[in-house]
């Protein structure tokens, strides 16, 4: 094998697993010390600059960060990330002095964005503060697309959302509310320099089955149904409620509707337990609150007397692959089940809705009738639209949304500026020693044997009688210290120099997780299988050093090093060094926090 060049910024970005897996590139490990250290306005800070929403995120993320998480190779749970970033929004103190001010003048350009939501506001917060004059259209009375609308208070509250978008208001950004884009044709004819559609998935499949028409009144659309809870125009539900679904759109309402005086409620998914898409934490929270899940059915008739819904009949289904291997839902061979209930929500999947979207402007749409969007510019068939959020690519999530939202913003602004959008500018990146003596760290090595901490939840009698009452509590300042001990500190790295090492094997000795290794070099495949602990992990690469005296090599597994530092500490030569990898990516705005002195 080739010397690894650790030059490259992807090498030890790939090593920060949770930076890496995280859409916005969150330098995760970064503000969990910062939390660890009491500095809980300076770990909101850089949550602020990557992924936009803390407060929300650290509510309501999907946390692609924590299946990553190294901790979670080496026990049973990852570091509870997520919960974390809600640590330093409940903590932190007043930001708005270490917020970019408005731009002091205007760049002549004019940029509208479709929709308020998390895409359209990173947007118009990247923008605005450098000098863009953004407008921001949506048909609600109040911002924040599917955050408000969809995602209940008991999840997340209202003034958490109230505080979040207000800060990109403050930004100089224009709030156009409550007026609807009819066209996209006149939209771009008012001469905007660039336009952003961030109007989310909107629309809620149906499921035309027999006794959908007859039983309407009682038969729900999950998201429009959630959206009039939030708003305030639904209230109440009926006693025996069916959730059809497995996503979390249906675990948020079947919850929802616990809350509206659902007694007995159901969730019937038609996949497994398993297959089911809704997050593993939400399914739990839902069967927390007495919730059944029902799996293995799918919905064969609405029953109803006189429009009177009386409940849904089922086929009891197995899953078989074909001789293509393709995994199909057949019969089980059992008789169809029924279960009587009042109401039915229907949560089974989202769809875009681009009504408003003339379709002889030059925008090209695909078969599914999506527009063709480029995934690294986030740009359309025409030049000055581009698209972001659920509306580019189908039903995600946040902090998808947000991570679209500054590249989309990139784009603009290279679009404006006259360059070439397919150029995308680097992330900034610094690799620093913590040496601060020949044994001694700047930071906290020790590796915390604690198992993952429990967020405190609200009493199940309390909560489920009000649908705004917070679920969830939150770690305390205590806990949320406890847990961020538990980070391994993955991006402080160990970084090897083979000119120093005289190949005395103390740091092989101490290693606990056995992947240093001394040998000689090979093709890959059959290196890994020579390490004195084997590497079957090839997503994550082996760290070689050469020019050793020997003409033997060092390698590193990267894939289960705990980053605890022995290695160095042991060196007598100080050719291990335990050195700090900051990766802060490069947005339009540079509106990021105000410079944080890191740990």
């Amino acid at each position: 094998m080739e010397p690894t060049d650790i030059g490259q910024p992807e090498y030890f970005h790939k090593v920060v697993d949770c930076q890496w897996a995280c859409p916005a590139h969150t330098p995760v490990p970064e503000y969990i010390r910062m939390i660890a250290a009491g500095r809980y306005t300076d770990a909101y800070m850089i949550n602020w600059r990557s992924n936009v929403f803390p407060g929300i995120l650290g509510r309501t993320c999907d946390r692609p960060c924590e299946p990553a998480c190294r901790r979670g190779r080496v026990e049973s749970e990852p570091v509870a990330i997520c919960r974390l970033k809600r640590v330093a929004a409940d903590n932190k103190d007043d930001i708005t002095g270490r917020l970019p001010p408005p731009a002091a003048s205007r760049n002549g350009k004019r940029i509208a964005c479709v929709g308020a939501g998390p895409a359209s506001l990173t947007v118009a917060r990247d923008l605005a503060p450098i000098g863009y004059e953004v407008e921001v259209f949506d048909a609600e009375a109040k911002s924040g697309g599917m955050i408000r609308s969809q995602i209940p208070r008991f999840r997340l509250p209202e003034p958490v959302i109230d505080e979040e978008v207000g800060y990109i208001a403050g930004l100089g950004v224009r709030l156009r509310l409550g007026e609807p884009v009819g066209s996209l044709k006149a939209l771009l004819a008012q001469g905007y320099d660039a336009v952003f559609v961030g109007t989310g998935a909107p629309r809620g499949r149906n499921l035309e089955i027999p006794g959908r028409a007859e039983a309407a009144a009682n038969i729900h659309i999950g998201i429009d149904w959630l959206s009039s809870v939030s708003f305030g125009h639904v209230s109440k539900i009926g006693k025996r409620v069916i959730v059809l679904g497995g996503g979390n759109t249906a675990m948020d309402c079947c919850r929802t509707s616990r809350r509206l005086g659902g007694e007995d409620v159901k969730v019937i998914v038609r996949s497994g337990f398993q297959e089911m898409k809704a997050s593993p934490w939400e399914k739990e929270d839902a069967m927390h609150e007495d919730i059944p899940i029902l799996n293995w059915l799918v919905p064969k008739q609405f029953t109803h007397d006189g429009g009177r819904l009386t409940g849904v009949l089922f086929e009891k289904v197995v899953a078989v692959k074909d001789e293509r291997g393709r995994r199909q839902l057949v019969p089980a061979g059992e008789p169809d089940q029924h279960f009587a209930c009042d109401d039915v929500l229907v949560a089974v999947g989202q769809e875009n809705a681009f009504p408003w979207i003339e379709r002889d402007i030059g925008l090209e749409f695909d078969k599914w009738d999506m527009p063709v969007v480029n995934e690294a510019t986030m740009g359309s068939s025409l030049p000055n639209v581009f698209f972001g959020g659920d509306a580019a690519f189908g039903p995600k999530n946040i902090i998808w949304a947000v991570a679209h939202g500054h590249e989309a913003a990139i784009s603009i602004h290279k679009l404006c500026q006259g360059e070439d959008v397919a150029i995308r500018p680097p992330p900034h990146v610094t690799l620093v020693s913590q040496k601060m003596g020949i044994h001694e760290w700047s930071y906290d090595n020790d590796v915390s044997n604690d198992e993952r901490f429990r967020v405190p939840l609200r009493d199940k009698k309390v909560s489920l009688q009000d649908v705004r009452l917070e679920v969830e509590l939150g770690f305390d300042r205590a806990l949320g210290y406890r847990e961020a001990e538990r980070c391994l500190n993955c991006d402080v790295q160990t970084v090897f120099s083979a000119p120093l090492c005289i190949e005395c094997d103390a740091c092989v000795d101490i290693c606990p997780m056995d992947c240093i290794t001394f040998t000689s070099n090979g093709e890959e495949a059959d290196l890994r299988g020579r390490l004195k602990a084997p590497a079957p992990n090839p997503a994550q690469a082996l760290y070689v050093g050469t020019g050793l005296a020997t003409g033997r090599i060092m390698a590193k597994d990267e894939d289960v090093c705990l980053h605890c530092g022995l290695c160095a500490e042991r060196c007598p030569t100080g050719a291990w060094d335990m050195q700090l990898f900051l990766l802060d990516m490069t947005h339009a705005d540079g509106c990021g926090a105000k410079a944080v002195e890191h740990a």
